[in-house]
């Protein structure tokens, strides 16, 4: 069998993206598979003959075309099969506005949020309850994302969030432990809690050894722990993502799991959260691949 590895592209998350797929590369090889590395720099022509040369393409992009459901839709039209969510459910997933909805309409938690398009639309209203989150809409890897303590902030933090998107979400504030769940297949791993050096779980702290620290399985009491996970899949299936992919959530001091985003394209880097579950559940990182690959329709 042989794998494309689909790296690179456009987005802010480039830089990952290459490290996602020197990992994947470096797995595949491993467990005794063909690969091709195929750099992606924004054009799907210049390498659509590359990944039909392969028998799967592993989608190792990040952010922007690659996650939001461009490449995916470019793949599907060529009838070549990839790794993750298709189309559909990675232009949902990728929309926070959209995903969140979505979730709240199956009667999920999610912190209210508000879309807006420009700064003018909040900046100067006095009726903000602070902190609030400000982030764009849509990103990954909290790339734009600022906690807002106070109005003086406020402008400083839009304007960041809109140099990375034409839409922003300005977001309630909730308190609690970081967790996230990984998804492969039809099975639930153990869930991950973050714990990061800094105030949020920023780009430094995600991708910069040492900057956070990780509890896998979390120190949860075991019907919480079963509910989140619960939770997570009944997210994951709504929101029709497939194959695997990774869900965020805050948990508040009242126990409650509030709802932040689902990643239809998680790292698979030496930080990454996806490999750490899976190790949790006595996986290696090469049965991580080969069982996404397996996975694959």
């Amino acid at each position: 069998m042989k794998i494309a590895i689909l790296m690179g592209g456009t987005s802010a998350e480039r830089k990952v993206s290459l490290s996602t797929g020197a990992a994947v590369e470096k797995a595949c090889s491993e467990i005794g598979l063909k690969t091709i590395s195929v750099l992606y720099g924004g054009d799907f022509q210049k390498v659509v003959t590359d990944l039909q040369s392969a028998d799967l393409v592993f989608i190792a992009l990040h952010g922007g075309q690659g996650e939001d459901g461009t490449i995916q839709a470019c793949l599907q039209t060529y009838g070549i099969p990839f790794t993750g969510s298709g189309m559909l459910s990675s232009s949902i997933c990728m929309n926070k506005h959209v995903s969140k909805m979505i979730v709240r309409q199956g009667g999920f938690v999610t912190p209210d949020w508000t879309l807006v398009h420009s700064i003018d639309e909040i900046s100067h209203h006095d009726n903000v309850t602070y902190p609030i989150v400000v982030k764009p809409n849509e990103q990954g890897s909290t790339i734009g994302l600022s906690i807002v303590h106070d109005q003086s902030e406020l402008s400083s933090a839009l304007e960041l969030a809109f140099l990375h998107g034409k839409e922003v979400i300005v977001e309630q504030y909730i308190q609690g432990r970081e967790l996230t769940v990984s998804i492969v297949g039809e099975q639930v791993f153990p869930i991950v809690d973050i714990r990061p050096s800094h105030e949020l779980y920023d780009y430094e702290c995600k991708y910069t050894e040492g900057m956070s620290t990780y509890e896998c399985p979390a120190k949860l009491p075991s019907k919480l722990t079963k509910e989140i996970q619960q939770t997570a899949k009944k997210i994951f299936q709504i929101l029709g993502c497939k194959n695997y992919g990774r869900i965020d959530f805050l948990l508040d001091t009242d126990g409650e799991s509030w709802f932040l985003e689902v990643n239809t394209l998680p790292g698979m880097t030496k930080t990454s959260l996806v490999p750490k579950a899976f190790k949790a559940a006595g996986g290696s990182f090469e049965e991580l691949i080969k069982r996404i690959i397996e996975e694959t329709d």
